[in-house]
């Protein structure tokens, strides 16, 4: 290759970084567009902006924020937030917020109109500003390992993070609640958070937990395997309070540090 050769191809590939760069900030700022011109998005952000802020300060982490993660515990009908600044590895909890209803029993979802809540590692797909429920998040729900272990053919879908009291296998927090979570969320991708991380477990799995799955679900051991293969993953977080590449096995199984 020649030196004009090599000096083109240089600056054919600045070009293309450069482009990619704008389209990248184009796509944000359309994004940003759209959602801040329903007015459910424009009131809930500028009614909980300020309170995320100082909720975010008093634990010592920047705000906007740039990398959050939210885990759910069916049992306890508890949601926790967690975040950390993007030069720091360990994440920090800000706060936790109560699921105002549940469907279904403990254990993952397997079918279309089974009206379980979904278990494993999911990530927010999708921001829905005009939600019949205010406000709403949409998960990936099926992921790789549902579509294996669940029907195939009609695993369901259209799991969401929602406002409102009601629920057929969703999570509602109630109009308040989502106004806030819709909030940071939104912050979170707009600084750049391309995937918000969603773990969703039966229980927490310490030893109140664990006892109470062992003797109400004893029998069932299609469930327990799953618990055991998600709590490897939870474990490494309680641990260390970092979260780890999520990847599945050819089984539809977690493969996380432990497996």
């Amino acid at each position: 290759m020649t030196k004009r050769m090599y000096r083109a191809l240089v600056l054919v590939l600045l070009a293309c970084f450069q482009f990619s760069g704008v389209r990248a900030q184009d796509d944000v700022q359309t994004f940003r567009n759209f959602q801040f011109s329903f007015t459910r998005v424009s009131q809930a952000w500028m009614k909980n902006n300020d309170t995320l802020r100082r909720a975010f300060e008093a634990k010592g982490l920047k705000y906007p924020p740039s990398d959050i993660f939210i885990r759910s515990f069916k049992a306890q009908n508890e949601m926790e937030l967690w975040a950390r600044d993007a030069d720091t590895a360990e994440y920090k909890m800000v706060k936790d917020y109560h699921i105002c209803a549940l469907s279904g029993i403990l254990g993952p979802k397997r079918y279309e109109g089974d009206r379980q809540v979904p278990e494993g590692y999911y990530f927010i797909e999708d921001f829905n500003p005009k939600s019949d429920y205010h406000l709403s998040l949409l998960l990936n729900y099926p992921n790789y390992s549902d579509m294996l272990l669940g029907d195939r053919k009609k695993p369901g879908g259209d799991i969401y993070i929602h406002g409102g009291c009601v629920t057929v296998g969703c999570m509602p927090m109630t109009d308040g609640v989502i106004q806030e979570l819709y909030t940071l969320c939104l912050n979170a991708k707009l600084s750049g958070q391309t995937y918000i991380p969603v773990h969703i477990y039966p229980v927490r799995f310490d030893k109140v937990g664990l006892n109470f799955l062992g003797k109400q679900y004893a029998a069932d051991t299609a469930k327990q395997r799953f618990w055991i293969n998600l709590k490897t993953g939870y474990d490494y977080f309680e641990r260390n309070h970092k979260l780890m590449p999520v990847v599945y096995n050819s089984e539809g199984k977690y493969v996380t540090s432990g497996n």
